[in-house]
């Protein structure tokens, strides 16, 4: 099944497909359905380019997500000590 694959090789960073399927309830030949219509969409050409704009704003989605758990986490400390 296609929805069991991960999607990144990255054990730091890795996303598991079947969750992905899961949240947005897709089978595999749903995914690759969406796949064949971005590619006669997009080209070959322009494929690769959109794969690494949407990683780089996955990954700096993820880095402000990590700013602010820190900020939350330094506030609930401080709040603590200050009790």
């Amino acid at each position: 099944m296609l929805c069991k694959l991960p999607l990144s090789y990255n054990n730091k960073n890795k996303i598991d497909m079947g969750t992905l399927c899961g949240v947005f309830n897709l089978g595999g030949s749903e995914v690759m359905l969406i796949l064949v219509v971005a590619l006669f969409l997009f080209g070959g050409k322009k494929l690769p380019e959109l794969a690494r704009g949407l990683g780089q704003g996955i990954r700096e989605f993820k880095s402000a997500q990590d700013g602010v758990k820190e900020e939350i986490k330094k506030q609930v400390d401080t709040q603590e000590k200050a009790e």
